[in-house]
């Protein structure tokens, strides 16, 4: 019986420092893959800051240019809101100026001279003048505006 008990405390011993190497070979393991996940897991955070930096700055750039194109598209609208009033008076001016030729020519005809015509006709033309002349500046200001901004995003 004493050889059993002597083989059961070997047997013990030995079952004790297999359960120790064991013990220490499943920590190690444990702890070689934790600081390689600890590692993935630092490349991945590292990555997704860039990431997030990344859209953000294309973001900035993006509110930026919308910005932009917004205010471009208001400058268009109030040249073209522009450009269509000083139209519409060279119309009305080009309506009189017809109106005051075909009076001219009727009193010419009828062989009537008339100094209050005349001076009509010619107040009439020089308007007509003055508003083509503000309708060709507009015209001007919008090409120009257009060709500065061409001429300044390239």
């Amino acid at each position: 019986m004493s050889e059993i008990n002597a083989l059961e405390s070997r047997l013990t011993a030995a079952l004790d420092r297999i359960r120790a190497g064991v013990d220490g070979l499943g920590a190690g393991a444990v702890g070689d893959a934790s600081s390689a996940l600890e590692a993935q897991l630092s490349e991945e955070r590292t990555a997704n800051a860039q990431l997030e930096e990344r859209v953000k700055a294309l973001k900035e750039r993006q509110d930026n240019k919308i910005a932009e194109l917004e205010a471009r598209v208001t400058s268009y609208r109030k040249q073209m809101s522009d450009l269509d009033a000083e139209l519409q008076k060279l119309r009305t001016s080009n309506a009189d100026l017809r109106d005051m030729n075909a009076k001219l020519r009727a009193a010419a005809a009828d062989g009537m001279s008339q100094p209050e015509l005349l001076n009509r006709a010619l107040m009439a033309e020089v308007d007509a003048l003055k508003t083509q002349r503000s309708a060709d500046a507009t015209e001007v200001d919008a090409i120009l505006a257009e060709l500065k901004s061409l001429v300044g995003s390239d």
